[in-house]
């Protein structure tokens, strides 16, 4: 990765400071609302990842491990937490007997439900400020 030379003038340091507030808003915002709903910010981007996977309603361990710029190890703590809680199940792969699928519980995609739903009108007020992936899905166009 290659250092920008040139050195940002004022303006640029306002437009970065807003945009890292703006981002800590919503990782505050997100973190407040993942404790009212009993589980940490990062379970419930363990849960998000899983749901939002796409193509599938699966993921495994490395790949969530990427989606959470993580460690593999770390991850795996995170699901036997999550697992125990009820909200996530393992299941080996029958092809690869290596691999291990994670899925959600049903109680677990009740609850990825709430709580991305509540994320919905928060991420859309970011749209001047991020873009947003998929923001006219979220329903910003309507």
């Amino acid at each position: 990765m290659s250092m920008a030379k040139k050195i940002p003038n004022k303006e640029e340091f306002e437009s970065l400071s807003d945009f890292r507030h703006q981002l800590r808003c919503f990782v505050r915002f997100s973190e407040d609302i993942t404790h009212e709903f009993g589980i940490t910010n990062l379970q419930y981007l363990l849960l998000l990842h899983i749901k939002g996977y796409k193509g599938r309603e699966w993921a495994t361990i490395s790949e969530l491990a990427e989606r959470l710029q993580t460690h593999h190890n770390g991850v795996v703590s995170l699901v036997s937490r999550c697992e125990k809680l009820g909200l996530l199940y393992r299941q080996r792969n029958t092809v690869d007997k290596r691999e291990v699928k994670i899925f959600l519980t049903p109680e677990g995609n009740k609850l990825v439900k709430k709580i991305a739903s509540a994320h919905r009108n928060e991420l859309l007020s970011l749209q001047g400020v991020f873009k947003v992936p998929g923001a006219k899905e979220l329903g910003a166009g309507s």
